[in-house]
């Protein structure tokens, strides 16, 4: 098991290999298919995002309401495929990484490859380990959407398994 501490440089990044798995610690953000639709109105509008894009992680999920004494509720992940769509343009606008769940398709395996990022799966069901893993959690675009919104994570020991590296290679392709 390999510890990891966002941000990750270039280098950390292109040692990664499919089917390795890590511990993430870090700054991520929450983004499902209705905010990544808001974000493409922004852009598409010359718009700044209202969280960076350039270097940061995206994990597709929403989390659900925090309990008393915890940073988040259960938060685990979404379908990725459901973002095939998007996700090629905000790689090549300076996303390093996206964590989801499930395979994506060869036009976003070709995008991660160009730019030497990364796609982490998370395990589906595991939404409550995740849910722990959060030690802050607030909302910091499109309030609206609830659970669906943007949200700002710090997470500490976040499991993932590296699905697709730096150099193209994946999990699937086994």
């Amino acid at each position: 098991m390999r510890h990891i501490t966002l941000p990750m440089t270039d280098e950390e990044r292109a040692s990664l290999r499919a089917g390795e798995s890590v511990l993430l610690t870090g700054t991520i953000y929450t983004a499902r298919d209705c905010a990544h639709r808001r974000i493409f109105e922004l852009l598409d509008a010359g718009k700044e995002l209202p969280f960076p894009l350039a270097s940061s992680y995206i994990y597709y999920a929403g989390p659900c309401p925090a309990p008393e004494g915890k940073a988040c509720g259960s938060c685990g992940p979404t379908t990725s495929a459901r973002m095939n769509s998007f996700a090629p343009r905000l790689l090549d606008l300076g996303l390093q990484g996206m964590i989801g769940k499930g395979e994506m398709s060869e036009d976003v395996r070709a995008a991660i490859k160009r730019n030497r990022a990364v796609y982490f799966a998370a395990i589906g069901g595991a939404g409550a380990t995740y849910g722990n893993a959060v030690k802050t959690c607030a909302c910091v675009a499109f309030p609206d959407l609830l659970s669906e919104a943007v949200y700002r994570m710090d997470v500490e020991n976040f499991p993932l398994v590296v699905a697709t590296d730096a150099e193209g290679r994946s999990i699937y392709d086994r």
